[in-house]
């Protein structure tokens, strides 16, 4: 993989840098945002493909960037398509600063140590290549202004974007309301970058915890069930028992009063 293009996760993290601050925006929701521009990268590298909600390995060939290659070796482990969500939803932990660390190392962003409080040491990261930042932002500018469908990498960054809320860091205010729709809107130009960007914020609104807990209760629940259903045919047929008994002590009671009845009418 050419090193002359930066990738979509490298994208969406310079995408998300504060110039004036050196802070990213939407640092919880990007981290998922930056898994799921790994499967978009590795999609477009044609080594993953999508399988419905699945997203499933066709060429297990490393592509030569080690973040992206070690992605698809967890994947390729897997041994069978993992939906997306569950992908998005699974730790990451370490991958925002993983893709600083390689920017700061390609000269993109700069370190900048302080201090919070006076006490607690930080570290923000500066952009010292401004033009490729201003390239990246003219692309999705360009796409949202014109209306004109852009080209799947454009797309799939502009679906990510969107899904983990960086619309109205890139196009704030009530000026930037119709600018965020359309930003919006650029995620059905690209089907994985769609998927991706539907699993990212499915995550956020919990869906993936939702369904897991589904099935971790439907476990008792279906045993539960089941015990009830076993011990309806043994109730009904204890109800059948004990009605056939009464009906014969109906039937004597009737039998002897019928016969104390008789000898009285035979006089």
């Amino acid at each position: 993989m050419g090193r002359s293009r930066r990738t979509i996760p490298e994208e969406l993290l310079l995408l998300a840098l504060d110039p004036t601050t050196g802070t990213t925006a939407q640092p919880q929701s990007l981290d998922l945002g930056l898994a799921g521009a790994q499967l978009v990268e590795l999609a477009l590298a044609g080594r993953i493909a999508p399988d419905g909600d699945r997203i499933a390995v066709i060429l297990p060939r490393p592509t030569g960037d080690p973040t992206l290659d070690s992605a698809l070796e967890l994947l390729r482990r897997r041994g069978s398509p993992v939906r997306a969500v569950h992908w998005i939803g699974g730790p990451r932990l370490g991958l925002r600063q993983t893709y600083l660390t390689h920017l700061e190392r390609c000269g993109m962003v700069h370190a900048v140590e302080n201090q919070m409080c006076g006490i607690l040491p930080t570290t923000r990261y500066q952009a010292t290549d401004t033009a490729v930042s201003r390239q990246i932002r003219a692309r999705l500018d360009t796409a949202i202004r014109t209306g004109t469908p852009p080209d799947a990498r454009t797309a799939a960054l502009a679906a990510l974007a969107h899904a983990v809320g960086l619309g109205k860091h890139l196009y704030p205010g009530n000026e930037g309301r119709s600018s965020r729709s359309r930003l919006r809107d650029l995620i059905r130009h690209d089907p994985m970058g769609g998927l991706v960007a539907h699993a990212v914020m499915d995550v956020q609104n919990g869906v993936a915890g939702q369904a897991a807990a589904r099935r971790t209760q439907a476990g008792p629940r279906a045993k539960a069930a089941a015990g009830r259903a076993s011990h309806a045919p043994a109730a009904a047929m204890a109800g059948v028992g004990q009605s056939s008994q009464q009906v014969p002590k109906e039937t004597r009671r009737r039998g002897v009063a019928r016969a104390a009845v008789r000898p009285s009418l035979s006089h």
